[in-house]
């Protein structure tokens, strides 16, 4: 995170608008009808607009919520209130519709060409998508700056593979194992 957060706000920014417009590109991304994506915390990609342009497009907006069971994710709505979660995410209520969405949008803290992730340390994406990919396998696409790339993430049994990173810089197709 220390690559990420020695950005400046003005990088940051154009780096952020660059990687939305790459995601809106994206075939899996143009068909899914809900995107589940993220709402940003400390230096992490902005994706409010990326999210802004889904919901222009029609695309529904799911936000994970945290859980003591796992992810849970929730339709929201522009304009609907979002509320303070655990490690200071901002979420959808309790009451927001919960759904399955078939690509996602993961945040990454660091990277490596395989498609493996490091996130925050609690495996809850990793949960999500195993519980997602059980009945038909998720799109996920990591959202991270070109900063953040490391040679080799340490991965583990339970780990999965992202389907692709979009960075500034364009499209990371995962080179697997």
């Amino acid at each position: 995170m220390a690559r990420r957060d020695g950005l400046t706000v003005e990088a940051r920014n154009a780096a952020s608008r660059r990687i939305a417009e790459i995601v809106l590109s994206l075939p899996g991304i143009a068909r899914a009808d809900v995107v589940s994506a993220y709402w940003p915390i400390r230096s992490e990609v902005d994706v409010r607009p990326l999210i802004a342009a889904l919901r222009s497009r029609g695309q529904a907006v799911a936000l994970p919520q945290v859980t003591p069971d796992g992810l849970v994710f929730r339709l929201a709505a522009e304009g609907d209130a979002l509320s303070h979660g655990g490690f200071g995410l901002s979420e959808p209520g309790p009451d927001a519709p919960a759904v399955d969405p078939r690509a996602l949008l993961v945040p990454l803290a660091a990277f490596d060409r395989r498609g493996h992730r490091i996130g925050y340390g609690k495996g809850y994406y990793d949960r999500a998508l195993a519980r997602l990919d059980a009945r038909e396998r998720a799109l996920a696409i990591g959202i991270a700056f070109s900063a953040q790339e490391i040679p080799v993430v340490p991965d583990g049994p339970y780990d999965r593979a992202l389907d692709g990173i979009v960075t500034e810089a364009g499209l990371i197709h995962p080179t697997g194992d």
